[in-house]
């Protein structure tokens, strides 16, 4: 087993674990030769944890100690069962597509991880004035938003911000991104549902020199006029699901669908 340095820290200092264990700090050290990355935490460790397999293939095990986790979908008091379907080899594999992000200039901030698994957004920076996102689809133009931001999101990152902001629920399998309007001006403007092979563009205006690029929960300032250009990227994560905990099931137990939850 294999810990990575910063988390066995913590181990260490609150005594949950005394003996030593062969450590690890970035993508550098993962490769296909890992079985699998336990995350232990909410969907907001899960991205980070993505930021570290990258390309390498390594699959994702989720485990839930946040709040609404619908990425890290096994619970923490059920680790001991679940951990039993893993060593059995009774799990299957989602792939998840991720979106990439190209700047035109270049922002170096964005040039080390310049992916995003659940969305990429932009959104005013330093105001309380809207801007404006011009977006085209595959070089054609689709609209001018004018509103507090806009999200592209994959469909494991449809039941995040973009719902939150009136975007539809995708399932992992789907091939398609959403494109979300934050709060939008312009109120015909609605979620628009994309195929993934589709190359989305945008040039975002405003009234302040800059504005926020947001790539899952990392997030830079951008000049305006920056063309930003997002497409599919030529890798997914594998994350693991197990038998008893299924996509739909998690939406079910979240969302408390199929409930009626009103008063007697």
């Amino acid at each position: 087993m294999v810990i990575e340095s910063n988390f066995l820290t913590i181990l260490y200092d609150k005594k949950i674990v005394k003996k030593e264990y062969q450590t690890f700090v970035s993508h550098t050290e993962l490769d296909s030769s890992f079985d699998m990355l336990i995350s232990i935490g909410g969907d907001g460790t899960i991205l980070r944890a993505a930021t570290l397999v990258r390309d390498s293939g390594v699959p994702i095990l989720g485990i839930n100690a946040g709040r609404l986790g619908f990425l890290a979908t096994v619970q923490k008091e059920n680790i001991a069962e679940f951990m039993q379907f893993i060593i059995d080899k009774k799990y299957t594999l989602s792939r998840r597509t991720l979106l990439d992000l190209k700047c035109a200039p270049n922002n170096d901030a964005i040039q080390d991880i310049n992916f995003a698994m659940n969305e990429i957004s932009v959104s005013r920076k330093d105001t309380t004035s809207m801007i404006t996102i011009e977006t085209y689809l595959n070089n054609e133009f689709l609209n001018s938003y004018w509103a507090d931001g806009l999200i592209i999101a994959t469909p494991t990152g449809s039941t995040g911000y973009s719902m939150s902001c009136g975007g539809p629920i995708l399932t992992p399998e789907v091939s398609s991104f959403v494109i979300t309007p934050i709060a939008p001006h312009n109120l015909n403007a609605r979620p628009l549902v994309v195929p993934d092979e589709t190359e989305i563009r945008l040039k975002v205006s405003g009234r302040e020199a800059h504005y926020l690029v947001s790539l899952d929960s990392r997030i830079t300032s951008v000049k305006n006029e920056t063309i930003l250009t997002i497409k599919k990227t030529s890798f997914q994560i594998n994350m693991v699901e197990i038998p008893e905990e299924t996509f739909l099931k998690t939406l079910r137990t979240k969302l408390f669908w199929g409930e009626d939850r009103r008063r007697n």
